[in-house]
């Protein structure tokens, strides 16, 4: 039956995100993505991100309107039931797929598993009443859900308020456009690649057709993929022009490549040896030069301090949740908590690679304020020395609404109002620049 097999690998990955806390990226990557995905054509794989992408994304709102569906929950064990519920829902709900052929292709799924064979005809009932029901209730259940955990929900409101953390998850719901940094005359590629300049400088393209290495500018290395929020920490480094720096967690390189560009002797360190071959593949694709290092951080011992370090730390990502929407769905405050300690490590060792006057620019792609504004007071507060340089508006064009009072760079997905809602926004980022202060 056709797409039924692109359909059952969206529900055994739906579940490994959902039940494993499986990362969504690893699943369907290209190369070493589950084999039930890799079995799959290139236009099926697209399909399956695309039912995944839909589920994730509108999770509490397809439970919603499904519980509405159902006489009783359904058992606690009935977790491959719930997927199959939950893809065909985002089919009927979210994607431009018929109705019928969502409700009988999770209906011929659900004969083909033993778990689910005498559930079929309530797949059918459920499925065919939400078809009927989208047009009247959907945007009255979108309107009453947020489409996060309670967790994930609360620490925003939080952190943002009521109001703000509302735009955040309602911009959560769509797809992030893409973004590039171009080495040169972003003006000349946006009407290349049909797209529009942002007031940062990155070039976005709402949408892609095909393959991103298929683009005009990617074979001769004249520009590469970078949201627009990831490209502004390597530009709050100041003049580095001839300076020694070093970008810490450099993997897969977009950062790598701005340093250097901007004229600095770049030592590039990672600590994981496949993402520093993606690294060096990356920048003999620009035409770049750089050190490149395999060692862990923390054992890092360089023969010379360094005028001044990128540290873009492992964080819990959950300022990306529009390009990975299982984000909210496989981690936790715990996960927050250890990876706020590792950035913290991370950062005092980061401090020791500096010469006395040099900076530490610290940057990460979170939304919570413990990986971000309170890690660096609390940083501030016990090292001796340490001084934060505050970033001013004008230094790059576009931040001003960015920089916040304590003189960092604070985004979120609700930032950066282009006219339309799959235009607008960029990954909630947060970076601080550190000084060492010279000996007296």
């Amino acid at each position: 039956m056709a797409g039924l097999a692109a359909r059952k690998t969206a529900v055994r990955l739906l579940g490994a995100v959902i039940e494993a806390s499986t990362s969504l990226d690893g699943l369907t990557d290209n190369e070493h993505g589950h084999p039930q995905y890799m079995a799959l054509d290139m236009r099926d794989r697209a399909l399956v991100r695309a039912m995944l992408g839909a589920a994730l994304r509108h999770r509490v709102t397809i439970s919603a309107l499904l519980s509405k569906r159902l006489d009783k929950p359904l058992p606690a064990n009935a977790t491959a039931l719930a997927h199959i519920l939950h893809i065909a829902a985002a089919q009927i709900l979210f994607l431009d797929v018929p109705d019928s052929a969502a409700v009988d292709l999770a209906v011929t799924h659900a004969k083909s598993d033993p778990r689910t064979q005498r559930f079929a005809g309530l797949v059918n009932a459920v499925l065919r009443a939400l078809c009927r029901a989208k047009a009247t209730e959907l945007e009255t259940a979108l309107a009453g859900t947020h489409d996060a955990p309670e967790w994930f929900a609360n620490r925003l409101a939080a952190a943002y308020g009521a109001d703000e953390a509302g735009a955040i998850l309602r911009a959560h719901r769509l797809e992030a456009p893409i973004d590039i940094t171009v080495k040169s005359d972003p003006d000349l590629w946006a009407q290349r690649l049909g797209g529009i300049v942002l007031p940062t400088g990155s070039v976005r393209l709402e949408k892609l057709d095909g393959a991103i290495t298929g683009l005009p500018g990617f074979d001769e290395g004249a520009w590469w993929v970078q949201d627009a929020a990831a490209a502004l920490p390597a530009r709050l480094m100041g003049d580095i022009s001839g300076k020694k720096v070093a970008d810490l967690c450099a993997a897969p390189g977009g950062k790598t490549a701005q340093l250097i560009l901007a004229g600095a002797d770049v030592t590039a360190v990672d600590a994981s040896a496949s993402r520093l071959k993606r690294l060096s593949r990356n920048l003999d694709r620009l035409g770049l030069k750089a050190t490149v290092i395999h060692s862990d951080l923390m054992q890092l011992d360089p023969p010379d301090l360094f005028d001044a370090v990128l540290l873009d730390a492992p964080c819990s990502s959950t300022g990306t949740v529009r390009r990975h929407p299982d984000v909210p769905w496989t981690k936790t405050p715990d996960d927050i908590a250890r990876l706020a300690a590792l950035q913290r490590r991370l950062l005092d060792k980061a401090f020791t690679l500096i010469r006395d006057g040099g900076i530490v620019l610290f940057s990460n792609c979170s939304l919570d304020p413990s990986e971000g504004e309170e890690l660096i007071a609390a940083f501030l507060g016990d090292t001796p020395g340490a001084e934060q340089d505050p970033i001013q508006p004008q230094e790059v064009p576009g931040i001003a609404p960015f920089v916040t009072p304590q003189g960092a760079l604070r985004t979120t997905p609700a930032g950066l109002d282009m006219g339309s809602p799959s235009l607008s926004g960029l990954d909630g980022f947060y970076a601080a620049r550190l000084r060492k202060r010279a000996a007296s």
